[in-house]
């Protein structure tokens, strides 16, 4: 795939020089990761800790649904953009940047009414934390919307930057919610500081989102958005079902236990994300230089994934009681139970992520699209069919083996479209 405005310097770049840029962008994705996923897994802890079990599970149920709209707002806007609009001309990604940014912005004022509303009326435990998060999800999601943006522009030490000033905001909104001790107030202190970041974010980049080229954009980019938005929501839909659907068979205490289990891996789970920011343009870039090693450079990204998951998940295991009650209090018992089998589903999924990032650079989104409906579906049945034979515990091995067998269809339909393209070459894609 090649684009308009690409730098004809991209071609000729010494082999010395070019590996020099892809470790500069991969270190710079693992650091704003480490960053976003810092502030995230100090939330949490710091939630798990304030309010206990119970409580935890409810704001875990607006931090899922949270991540179902973050992914309806990537489909749409940002991963298009970062497979047609990374590594060309500043004016062709500044246009393209004001426009996606715009589609997230608008997602999140469409999304978060309706969050509102839902809220308002339910009422109870549950209603006031989704009505705060209806309140705060344009912030989110255009903060998220400036990160995917700069790395689309290999500028990742922007994205960095920007989660630098998210975490610093976070500690005295973090402070305050601690004071009113509601789950509420954690959203909210979470939401705020999240859109000053994306205020900042529209500082660095000096570009205003145009949430009137929403129309546009979602237009231009049908043939992948769409798709995106489907595979992307599956996958965010499935684990917001399982965790409602674990609360309802087995109680919301259950969702804390799971979220627990995922905290642990958190430092982990920061390299897993911070690769996935740049995974997909790097992989696209694979394809316009040397297409023949797009297979191992999607293999290397799984295995070492792999590895790194069953390194952590061993390290855990190892960990003594009293660090784990420090870290997680309460909550701790219950997650320690989980952490084989969440060790497991999270290698599975970072192996299947190596072969997500080669599809999504070939433009397979047909072909991704099946992969992310079989995953979920699997995921769905394998969780709530696990907590019905054997609780949170049951729940927690059926998406381990719901994640290996997801990620083994991935990787199948990889060599498919690897295959095909060799035979059948794809047309150039060009970019306005």
């Amino acid at each position: 795939m090649t684009t308009e405005g690409e730098n004809p310097q991209t071609t000729t770049t010494p082999a010395g020089s070019a590996k020099r840029a892809l470790v500069g962008r991969l270190s710079w994705g693992l650091a704003d990761q480490a960053a976003s996923s810092m502030s995230n897994f100090a939330v949490g802890i710091y939630v798990a800790r304030s309010l206990g079990v119970t409580a935890f599970g409810v704001f875990s149920l607006a931090w899922v649904t949270y991540g179902v709209v973050l992914n309806i707002s990537r489909g749409l806007a940002t991963d298009p953009l970062v497979v047609r609009f990374s590594g060309v001309s500043d004016a062709s990604w500044r246009g393209a940047v004001a426009r996606s940014s715009g589609t997230a912005l608008g997602v999140g004022a469409a999304i978060g009414a309706a969050c509102l509303v839902v809220g308002t009326a339910l009422g109870g435990r549950v209603g006031p934390a989704f009505a705060c998060l209806g309140v705060m999800l344009p912030g989110l999601l255009l903060q998220d919307a400036w990160r995917f943006s700069f790395f689309a522009a290999g500028t990742g030490r922007k994205a960095f930057v920007n989660d630098v000033v998210w975490g610093v905001a976070l500690v005295p909104a973090m402070i305050v919610a601690a004071r009113v001790g509601s789950v509420a107030a954690f959203v909210l202190a979470w939401g705020a500081s999240a859109t000053v970041a994306a205020g900042y974010g529209y500082l660095q980049s000096g570009i205003r989102p145009r949430v009137t080229g929403a129309r546009g954009w979602l237009r231009e980019q049908r043939d992948l958005g769409y798709r995106y938005l489907v595979e992307n929501t599956c996958l965010s839909g499935a684990s917001q079902l399982r965790a409602y659907g674990l609360g309802a068979i087995v109680g919301l205490s259950a969702v804390g236990a799971v979220r627990g289990a995922e905290l642990l891996l958190g430092p982990f789970l920061a390299v897993l994300m911070g690769l996935s920011l740049v995974t997909v343009p790097e992989a696209a870039r694979v394809l316009r230089r040397a297409p023949h090693r797009l297979g191992a450079f999607c293999l290397l990204l799984g295995g070492g994934q792999v590895a790194g998951a069953l390194l952590w998940g061993g390290a855990l295991l190892l960990m003594p009681d009293r660090l784990g009650e420090f870290v997680l209090g309460g909550v701790w018992h219950s997650a320690a139970q989980l952490v084989v089998p969440v060790t497991l589903g999270v290698a599975g999924a970072g192996l299947g992520t190596g072969a997500a990032a080669g599809l999504r650079a070939l433009g397979a989104a047909r072909r991704s699209l099946r992969c992310q409906l079989f995953a979920s579906a699997c995921y769905v049945s394998g969780g709530l069919g696990g907590a019905a034979v054997a609780g949170t515990v049951g729940s927690a091995w059926g998406v381990a083996a719901a994640t290996v067998s997801g990620s083994a269809v991935w990787w199948l339909q990889l060599r498919s479209a690897l295959r095909e393209r060799h035979h059948h070459p794809i047309p150039e894609v060009r970019t306005p």
